[in-house]
C-alpha cells in the first residue's frame, strides 16, 4: 500500500511537471507568433489541448514535413506554422521560404525542401496570423525606435543616447494581418541562416558591391529589407559614406547589434518599419540594394516596395542592385516523382482518394531539378529593366516555344530566373538555373496533367501568365495554355495537336 501511495504521488508530480512544461512551451510559441489560426481567426494554442504525443511530435523532424503541420487534439484542429524540416538524401534539409507549393528533392539532387501552405518564408501569407511580439533586450542599445503591432508593443529606447537605430514616427507596419505575418516570418534567425548559407546569392551581392568599390566610395546607400545587415556591411566595406538599412521585421534589432559588433555603427543606421512609411534622414540616395526575389522570382511581391523606394529616393542616374531580371521556362522528364506525388492518391492502402489529385496538380513544386531531367530547349518568358519597370509590369504574360532535345517524355515545366548587376564596372549575373549551382530558391515545377511523349525536334507552344494572387498579393496565380505537336499523350498515338489549359496557385 505504501508503494502504491508513493507511486501515485510520483505520477501526480510528473503530471503536474509535464503540464507546466507544456504550458510554458505553448506560451513561448504564442509569444513568438508561431501559433495561428487556419482561416477562422487567430487561435492561440491551449496547453490543455496538447497531448503527450502532440508534444513529442513537435520535436520530431520526420513529422515536420509540412509547413502547415496539422495537429488534431480533442475536437480542435490547430495549424502550427513551423519552418518545416524534412529528412531526405542523408541530411536534414531546411526550407525557410515556403509556399503552398510542394517541395521535394530528387534522388540525385542535393536538397529537399518543404511542403507548405514562404515562408519566408516559408510560407504562405495567411489571412489570419498572430501579431509579431516585441522583445526588449537589455543588452541592445536601440535609439528611439517606436513600432506598433495590432497590440501596442513596448518602445525600445537607447538609455545611453547612442545613435545607431534612427528614430521613426510611430507606425503601424502591419498593413493588414497578411503582411504582419509576412514580416514576422523574417524575424527568426533560421530563415536568414538559410539565405546566408546560399553562397551563390550572398557572393553575387558581395561581388557586385566590393568589385565596384570605386563607384560606391563616398556614396549614400539604402539597403531595403536588410535582414541581418550583411549587404549593408558589404556596402560599408566598399567605402559607402553611409548606409540606411531598413527592415520591417524584428530582425532589425538583431541587425543593429550585428552592425555594432562589427564596428559599423558610425556608417550604418538601422531603421525598423515599412519603406512606404519610414522617413529617411536624407532626401535622396545614390544606391539602392535589395535582395527581394522570391520563388519564380515574383513570389512575395517585394519588388513593389523597391519600386516605391526607387521612385522616391534614388537619385537620377543612381544605381539599383540588381537592375536586370529574367524568367525562363523548360520542360523536364520526371515520371518517378510525378507518380509518387500525383498518382499516389489513386490507391492509398486499398482506398480510392483520387479526388485529391486535382488539388495536388494545382500546387507548384519548389524543388532542385537534376539537369539531366531537362528534355527541351529553354525559353525566356519575361525580362525587365528594373530601373524603369512599374508595378503593372511585374507579372508575366508571354508566349513560349519549346523544342524536344531528345526522344523523351515531358511531365512538367520548370521555371527559374536570373538577376543582373549591370551598372557596375563589369556585369555580374546570378542564376537559379538547374544547370548551375544550387540556390535556396531552387526551381518551380508545374506538373502537367498529361504525360507527353516527344521525339527530338518536336515542339510545344503555348502561353504562360503569372499574376499576383487574387486573395493575397504576395501569392501567385499561374495559367498555362499549351499546344503539343508530338508522338503520344498518355500512351495514345497523337493524330492531331494536343491542347490543354492548367491553373496553378502558389500560396
Amino acid at each position: 500500500r505504501r508503494g502504491m501511495m508513493l507511486w501515485s504521488r510520483c505520477a501526480l508530480s510528473l503530471a503536474i511537471l509535464t503540464n507546466a512544461v507544456q504550458a510554458a512551451f505553448i506560451s513561448s510559441l504564442n509569444g513568438m507568433g508561431l501559433a495561428r489560426g487556419s482561416g477562422r481567426g487567430a487561435m492561440l494554442l491551449e496547453p490543455s489541448a496538447m497531448s503527450t504525443t502532440v508534444t513529442r511530435d513537435l520535436f520530431n523532424p520526420l513529422r515536420l514535413a509540412s509547413n502547415e503541420h496539422r495537429i488534431m487534439a480533442s475536437s480542435h484542429i490547430m495549424s502550427l506554422d513551423f519552418k518545416a524540416l524534412r529528412l531526405r538524401g542523408g541530411g536534414l534539409q531546411r526550407a525557410w521560404k515556403s509556399s503552398s507549393a510542394s517541395f521535394r528533392g530528387p534522388s540525385k539532387a542535393p536538397a529537399a525542401t518543404v511542403r507548405g501552405g514562404k515562408s519566408a518564408g516559408l510560407g504562405a501569407v495567411p489571412e489570419d496570423s498572430a501579431a509579431a511580439s516585441e522583445t526588449q533586450h537589455a543588452s541592445s542599445s536601440w535609439a528611439n525606435v517606436v513600432a506598433r503591432n495590432p497590440s501596442p508593443a513596448p518602445t525600445v529606447t537607447d538609455k545611453s543616447g547612442n545613435a545607431g537605430v534612427a528614430q521613426t514616427a510611430e507606425q503601424n507596419y502591419t498593413n493588414g494581418e497578411g503582411d504582419a505575418y509576412y514580416f514576422n516570418s523574417y524575424s527568426h534567425f533560421g530563415i536568414h541562416e538559410e539565405m546566408l548559407k546560399d553562397e551563390v546569392r550572398t557572393l553575387a551581392y558581395r561581388d557586385a558591391l566590393l568589385k565596384n568599390a570605386h563607384i560606391l566610395k563616398g556614396k549614400v546607400v539604402l539597403d531595403l529589407g536588410c535582414g541581418t545587415g550583411i549587404l549593408s556591411m558589404f556596402a560599408a566595406q566598399a567605402g559607402a559614406a553611409h548606409v540606411y538599412a531598413v527592415d520591417c521585421s524584428a530582425m532589425a534589432d538583431t541587425a543593429f547589434r550585428i552592425v555594432q559588433a562589427n564596428g559599423f555603427s558610425d556608417r550604418i543606421t538601422v531603421i525598423r518599419g515599412e519603406i512606404e512609411q519610414v522617413t529617411l534622414p536624407v532626401d535622396k540616395v545614390d544606391v539602392i540594394v535589395s535582395e527581394w526575389m522570391g520563388y519564380s522570382l515574383l513570389y512575395e511581391t517585394m519588388f513593389d516596395s523597391v519600386i516605391f523606394a526607387r521612385d522616391k529616393w534614388l537619385k537620377p542616374g543612381g544605381m539599383l542592385m540588381p537592375d536586370k531580371a529574367a524568367i525562363y521556362l523548360c520542360g523536364i522528364e520526371d515520371a518517378k516523382y510525378k507518380n509518387e506525388k500525383i498518382f499516389f492518391w489513386d490507391q492509398v492502402y486499398g482506398f480510392n482518394m483520387s479526388c485529391i489529385r486535382p488539388a495536388a496538380l494545382s500546387e507548384p513544386l519548389v524543388d532542385t531539378v537534376d539537369p539531366g531531367q531537362i528534355a527541351t530547349t529553354t525559353a525566356c518568358v519575361w525580362e525587365a529593366d528594373l530601373l524603369t519597370i512599374d508595378k503593372a509590369g511585374m507579372q508575366v504574360d508571354s508566349a513560349f516555344n519549346l523544342t524536344a532535345l531528345r526522344n523523351d517524355y515531358i511531365h512538367a515545366l520548370v521555371l527559374h530566373f536570373d538577376v543582373g548587376f549591370t551598372q557596375g564596372h563589369k556585369p555580374i549575373w546570378m542564376t537559379t538555373s538547374p544547370r548551375e549551382k544550387w540556390t535556396h530558391w531552387r526551381q518551380t515545377v508545374l506538373y502537367l496533367h498529361d504525360d507527353l511523349a516527344a521525339a527530338r525536334g518536336q515542339t510545344m507552344q503555348g502561353r504562360l501568365a503569372i499574376t499576383p494572387g487574387r486573395e493575397n498579393k504576395r501569392h501567385l496565380d499561374y495559367r498555362l495554355d499549351y499546344e503539343f505537336h508530338g508522338d503520344a499523350v498518355n500512351g495514345e498515338r497523337l493524330l492531331a495537336p494536343h491542347r490543354a489549359t492548367h491553373l496553378y496557385r502558389m500560396r
